[in-house]
């Protein structure tokens, strides 16, 4: 006679079998039904949106993380500006709802104010880093780049706090001077660096480095597949021919960065042996490139993600052993800098 436990255990294993026969026929016969025009079980759907904010809920960064400057606007334009181009197929904009093809997704994407809603500024982080597996939402297209994501979620919180469909046409208007502009042109942000400072080769590499992920960026991954390959050069050219922004304000902190810019040793030079004197084209200049974007910059080779250490080894290393305080004040003191003359 068998006893209860070996009873209880014999029951297991043959429901466990069942149901491995179950879905091995399941499989082999098409039975799951997987007709986009139908929605999961409801206590499929209960069962998976549950879990999923129990997780975001679980995984999202803590509080402390979440930057101190997410009302900065050019932040938001630059969230924005990829929302526009990346995700607004999906989840429309400010007061207008996406099209029919997307209104028959199931699930269905919300729309953009309904979509942000409930989220924290650290949950939102978290979900556009990640993805929502089986919606049709992916990730971040570049690992790592947790920074470009506040871009995104600055937006959204802005979009939180009521903005509006003509607020978002305006900081998401055309540039004349076409698509790249947007960001990079007379009008464009300080997140994102100006281009008529910079050599055409050296923009040629860039754009070929973020089309295959050798520097990792999403917002940069999505731009430059709108780019046809063949025409890195003639583009680079003319992205170098681009005005530049109109003149910023000398910063403070520009006594600090001049003494961190000036200090080498014998194994990393200074950072004007390199930056200072623009006789190498593959050599970026950052004289009058924007504060914040210098600064990102030097945290991501701090950090290690930015890609391309091995091209630049002494960059990395310069980098190294910058904290926050000298990497500001370096960016501080290469954003007051007179701009080389433009092409």
């Amino acid at each position: 006679m068998m006893t209860p436990l070996r009873t209880l255990v014999a029951t297991l294993a043959a429901l466990a079998v069942l149901g491995g026969l179950g879905g091995a026929a399941t499989v082999a016969f098409g039975l799951f039904d997987t007709s986009a025009r139908n929605g999961h079980w409801a206590v499929t759907d209960w069962a998976m949106h549950t879990t999923f904010e129990r997780r975001v809920a679980r995984l999202a960064p803590p509080d402390r993380a979440v930057p101190d400057d997410l009302d900065d606007p050019a932040l938001i334009e630059l969230g924005a500006r990829h929302y526009d181009s990346a995700c607004a197929m999906c989840h429309a904009t400010p007061g207008a709802d996406a099209g029919a093809t997307i209104a028959a997704m199931v699930p269905h994407p919300p729309q953009l104010e309904t979509a942000v809603a409930p989220w924290t500024e650290a949950e939102m982080h978290w979900i556009v880093a990640e993805g929502v597996k089986m919606t049709g939402m992916p990730a971040w297209p570049a690992a790592g780049r947790g920074d470009e994501v506040w871009a995104v979620v600055a937006f959204l919180r802005a979009v939180q706090q009521g903005m509006d469909g003509a607020e978002y046409a305006r900081i998401t208007a055309p540039a004349p001077e076409g698509y790249c502009a947007g960001c990079h042109g007379p009008a464009g942000t300080e997140r994102a660096p100006r281009l008529d400072i910079l050599q055409p080769g050296y923009i040629a590499e860039a754009l070929a480095a973020y089309r295959e992920g050798r520097r990792p960026s999403g917002i940069m991954a999505h731009a430059a597949t709108k780019a046809d390959p063949a025409r890195d050069a003639a583009l680079a050219r003319d992205l170098a021919r681009l005005p530049g922004p109109p003149a910023q304000p000398v910063r403070a902190q520009t006594e600090a960065g001049a003494a961190l810019a000036a200090r080498g040793s014998r194994a990393v030079p200074a950072c004007l042996s390199c930056h200072g004197a623009q006789d190498n084209p593959m050599m970026p200049s950052i004289d009058g490139q924007g504060r914040a974007y210098i600064a990102a910059q030097l945290r991501l080779w701090r950090d290690g993600a930015r890609g391309g250490a091995e091209r630049a080894p002494l960059m990395a290393a310069a980098a190294r052993d910058l904290d926050d305080g000298e990497i500001a004040a370096l960016a501080a003191y290469f954003a007051a800098r007179p701009a080389p003359d433009a092409r």
